[in-house]
């Protein structure tokens, strides 16, 4: 059965002095405006902020579950000790320390905190917020799928039995490999490393596998490695299912550079 869920709607309204323990659980906050104010254990849970701005205050171990920010400005407000587990922000201004000081404390909902974070940081044009809530977002994915098939807490062991407890270990798997090999899409670096490990396999192949005279020895196969894999040299002595392998190899290759560098240049 539907019941009436009470909720208290607050237009244009703002505080005019600092709050203390008071409640103001599911309600609808419209332009509501707070500057420089502080605010203690205020339970906002299941809260909308719409068009709100909560300039430069402090919100000491405050509730935010499950609210929403929409159109807000909180630029320069701090939230020690505050809980955000489900939240959302859309189009909102709020520093990027909030991911320093009130990430929530499980990893699948850290991941899940960063991650709107990170699409309302895209809104704003913020690429260095971006770039910070993806690297938390990466790291608690990866301690959550980690802890899914390896932690024995009752939690995980509960939630993730039989099939489950399989299915997330291969997902660790490709996980941990997508980051081996570029990062998952957020280091050039690891992709150039990456790169580099296929030309040195590539010349031990060329020198060990299928030795010719062209290329003598190891070095002189690594030096010609790179254009073996550009295509400039096809050496005839190689089977063709090796060079098609090989131009699998540069198509991937270019895709995940063009990936990574559009990733980038499109955060500015």
């Amino acid at each position: 059965m539907l019941k009436d869920s009470t909720r208290v709607q607050y237009v244009d309204k703002w505080f005019d002095g600092d709050e203390t323990g008071s409640g103001f659980a599911n309600a609808v906050f419209t332009r509501l405006i707070a500057k420089e104010r502080r605010f203690m254990r205020i339970d906002f849970r299941y809260a909308v902020f719409d068009g709100c701005y909560l300039r430069s205050c402090v919100f000491d171990s405050c509730d935010f579950t499950g609210c929403r920010f929409v159109a807000s400005n909180l630029h320069g407000s701090k939230f020690p000790g505050c809980k955000f587990d489900y939240a959302t922000f859309d189009r909102t201004d709020i520093d990027s320390e909030v991911l320093d000081e009130s990430c929530p404390p499980f990893d699948n909902l850290k991941a899940r905190f960063a991650r709107t974070l990170r699409t309302n940081y895209q809104q704003l044009g913020d690429s260095a917020g971006v770039n910070k809530a993806i690297s938390i977002e990466l790291r608690a994915m990866e301690n959550h799928l980690h802890k899914a098939w390896h932690s024995n807490e009752s939690y995980y062991r509960k939630k993730y039995a039989g099939v489950k407890r399989f299915e997330m270990w291969a997902k660790w798997v490709g996980f941990n490999f997508s980051d081996f090999v570029w990062g998952n899409g957020e280091s050039p670096l690891k992709l150039v490393r990456t790169m580099l490990l296929v030309l040195v396999a590539m010349a031990l192949v060329d020198a060990f596998v299928w030795p010719c005279a062209e290329y003598a020895g190891f070095l002189q196969a690594l030096i010609s490695a790179p254009q073996i894999l550009l295509g400039t040299k096809t050496p005839t002595a190689f089977p063709g299912w090796y060079l098609s392998f090989v131009v699998a190899l540069r198509l991937v290759a270019f895709a995940l550079f063009t990936s990574v560098l559009i990733k980038r240049f499109s955060r500015r």
